[in-house]
């Protein structure tokens, strides 16, 4: 406990799946918690997203951890809400120490095509530099920058073999492949600030974006209409060991160590947490 006591995170994507679990383990490792989500549906997506009471939740999780936490409906395309936000929680707490870019939405199949890739793009790209880059002015020594990444973008995968099919689906581990590249970058630049960043990048893991119907027949296109049941027999195809998924709290744990002075030293890295799925597409390399 108290790992990283006294600190202020600012985490997206906050009111469920990764993001909730985030904010949770940061509380419980002494952090206070400025929380934001869109808290609505994004038309072009064919599953549903967080809800007001999904944010609330999440307060009431990190409250009952003994932390003091602020909400925002906010949109992380916006600029100017990540700024709003991060202004509020300032105001609120005194100072910002981490960033948890973590909000990100899958739209495969989505409609129409244009739009669902811009949303995408917007939110997974965008969204994650509006948010770092809002934080950036009030971020000093021993800061970390977490972004969420997926092993999606490092897959070797042959994406252009039906072009124009899936613009929305495309764009997710494109999104997330750039992403990347930015916070190596980000890092790379704000190193000699003593400022930290770091990519996580999960393999499939049990949140609603994972068991959703998109995502069922992402798994499953040899069947119309694919069940839970039905995609989880090919969930394990992601990963080298012998797991359908990981669970959210695993990738808060690398959150927690990124966040926490134990990796003051640690910066431009593209930590997997994939259960062995990046083995299945590269050989070993230094």
């Amino acid at each position: 406990m108290g790992r990283v006591e006294g600190k202020v995170a600012f985490i997206t994507g906050a009111a469920r799946g990764q993001g909730r679990s985030h904010a949770v383990r940061l509380a419980e490792e002494g952090a206070d918690i400025i929380a934001v989500d869109l808290c609505r549906d994004i038309e072009t997506l064919r599953y549903a997203l967080a809800r007001p009471e999904d944010l609330a939740e999440t307060a009431r999780l990190v409250e009952k951890a003994g932390r003091r936490v602020l909400t925002r409906e906010a949109d992380v395309r916006s600029a100017d809400q990540m700024d709003a936000a991060i202004r509020a929680g300032i105001a609120e707490f005194g100072k910002l120490d981490i960033v948890v870019a973590q909000a990100g939405i899958a739209g495969m199949k989505g409609e129409p095509q244009d739009q669902a890739w811009c949303d995408v793009i917007a939110t997974n790209l965008v969204g994650t530099i509006n948010a770092i880059q809002a934080a950036l002015p009030h971020l000093s020594d021993g800061a970390s920058v977490i972004a969420t990444g997926s092993t999606a973008g490092l897959m070797q995968t042959k994406q252009l073999d039906d072009p124009g099919t899936d613009p929305g689906g495309i764009a997710y581990p494109l999104s997330k492949r750039m992403l990347a590249q930015y916070v190596h970058e980000f890092a790379a630049q704000f190193g000699p600030r003593n400022i930290r960043a770091n990519v996580i990048h999960p393999t499939n893991c049990n949140t609603p974006m994972l068991h959703s119907e998109p995502m069922y027949q992402a798994f499953r296109p040899d069947l119309p209409n694919p069940t839970r049941e039905d995609a989880e027999l090919a969930f394990p195809v992601q990963q080298i060991m012998p797991v359908p998924y990981v669970e959210p709290e695993d990738i808060s744990d690398m959150v927690v160590f990124l966040a926490s002075d134990e990796a003051r030293y640690v910066t431009g890295m593209q930590m997997r947490v994939d259960a062995g799925g990046y083995l299945r597409w590269y050989d070993y390399h230094i």
